[in-house]
């Protein structure tokens, strides 16, 4: 096995995080912008909540939309520094921490900023 030297360090967030953000961000997108869409009688107390927030407080929610992928792309900038921070200077390995932290916010960026370079690792 070849010795990496912690340029190219990239860990791919969990299939439970990859699987919840991606249903949670695309019903909060469906709902903010196709809320025709949504069988909210079919979602119970859930479904009865979201109808509320659409129906009473649309503005807040579109801005919200809109606030949650610009905490993403803040997260995805921090992701390029912590890279930086830590000696991860493959472009391409920067680049998969951008995106996936973009995409996925904290779950990824989290394991980003667990990676410590110092410790050797046991194989």
């Amino acid at each position: 096995m070849a010795k990496s030297d912690g340029r190219d360090y990239f860990k791919r967030t969990s299939l439970f995080w990859i699987i919840s953000v991606t249903l949670a961000m695309g019903y909060f997108t469906i709902t903010v912008f196709v809320p025709e869409k949504v069988p909210f009688e079919q979602l119970g107390p859930f479904g009865s909540f979201c109808r509320h927030l659409v129906d009473n407080h649309a503005d807040i929610m579109y801005k919200g939309w809109w606030a949650a992928w610009a905490v993403h792309a803040f997260e995805a900038f921090v992701a390029l520094k912590v890279c930086s921070n830590k000696g991860i200077n493959n472009t391409t390995t920067r680049c998969l921490w951008f995106f996936q932290t973009f995409l996925f916010g904290f779950a990824s960026l989290g394991l980003l900023l667990k990676y410590n370079p110092e410790r050797p690792k046991h194989h």
